[in-house]
């Protein structure tokens, strides 16, 4: 009998124990491969482009490199996700590895434990880490003549706490009972391809994103919800009523759902409570592994290093130790 691909041996290509036996220099020389992939390592500067450069540590050990063209100083991870960064490199590929290898997320409280950081620091770094997962769906496209793409919905976030004593209770479904801060998560799903999330106020609200994103001749699967019947006009649809069944052989939102399944239980098994001005970075996240879910760990950890230092500093927390930021995108 088969195993699955995740209990097979093929999966699991970097482990822990790998990157602790490695020293700050090894680590070091792991990031500049990946950074500095065209040049096997061989450190390019950001700002001319120059590749004379030679290395200039300093004296607390901190790696840096002065370019021999304009003469300016800048380390491994300048100009990127992680530039000016504290935490020894080792440690940085130690928590992108630890974040990887779990399945529906990492908690920050948790991960400050695994390796001695401060939970600020580590809640910051996966955030970053997310930051650099949302890369990959900038711009992106699905389906086309002849593919099949599933779209739902689900809401998150708004909780609120029933009263202590039954008569003093409300019906929470209803708007005017609720905190207004609610969400709702929309994904598209590509059979056989990609995913593509985003966040609104109601499914209503996703149909011209849709319809930007989803290219003419798709044939999109949907449940009977009147939010997407606007899709009709551009789209052949079919329809799922989940009343009466799951999937009828002809329309299914399987996909989607398994999708929802792996940010439901992110949420409740490692976060707990998702914040409305993060909830799109917890959304890309789980869109991502549902994407790589047949991809090795260690390409996994590469891939996502990759996109970290082949994109500038943070967006959403630049500055945010030094408090200029007050509230993240």
């Amino acid at each position: 009998m088969a195993i699955h691909f995740l209990q097979s041996k093929a999966a699991r290509t970097l482990s822990l124990a790998d990157v602790f036996r490695m020293s700050e220099g090894e680590a070091e020389m792991a990031f500049r491969k990946i950074r500095w992939n065209e040049t096997d390592g061989a450190p390019v500067c950001p700002s001319c482009g120059g590749l004379d450069a030679y290395s200039a540590r300093r004296p607390s050990g901190l790696l840096r490199f002065r370019c021999k063209a304009c003469a300016k100083d800048f380390t491994i991870t300048s100009g990127t996700l992680f530039a000016a960064h504290k935490a020894p490199l080792r440690a940085y590929l130690a928590a992108i590895a630890v974040f990887m290898n779990e399945v529906k997320g990492k908690n920050a409280l948790a991960l400050s434990r695994d390796l001695g950081m401060s939970h600020k620091a580590c809640w910051v770094l996966l955030h970053k880490v997310r930051e650099a997962m949302a890369e990959e769906f900038k711009g992106r496209k699905l389906g086309g003549a002849g593919k099949v793409a599933e779209t739902d919905g689900a809401y998150f976030g708004g909780y609120v706490k029933p009263a202590n004593f039954k008569d003093n209770r409300r019906d929470r479904r209803l708007a005017r009972n609720q905190t207004g801060k609610r969400q709702s998560v929309v994904i598209v799903r590509e059979r056989n391809g990609n995913s593509l999330p985003m966040v609104f106020r109601s499914e209503a609200s996703a149909l011209s994103w849709i319809k930007s994103r989803v290219l003419p001749g798709t044939v999109v699967n949907a449940d009977e919800a009147h939010g997407w019947n606007g899709l009709a006009s551009k789209y052949e649809m079919k329809r799922i009523n989940h009343q009466e069944a799951y999937s009828d052989g002809e329309a299914c939102t399987n996909q989607a759902e398994s999708y929802f399944s792996r940010l439901r239980r992110a949420e409740m098994g490692h976060h707990h409570h998702v914040s409305g001005p993060y909830l799109l970075r917890y959304a890309q996240e789980s869109a991502w592994r549902e994407d790589a879910r047949r991809v090795d760990n260690g390409a996994q950890v590469r891939r996502v290093t990759q996109l970290a230092l082949n994109r500038g500093p943070s967006v959403d927390f630049a500055g945010y130790y030094q408090r200029h930021v007050t509230k993240a995108a």
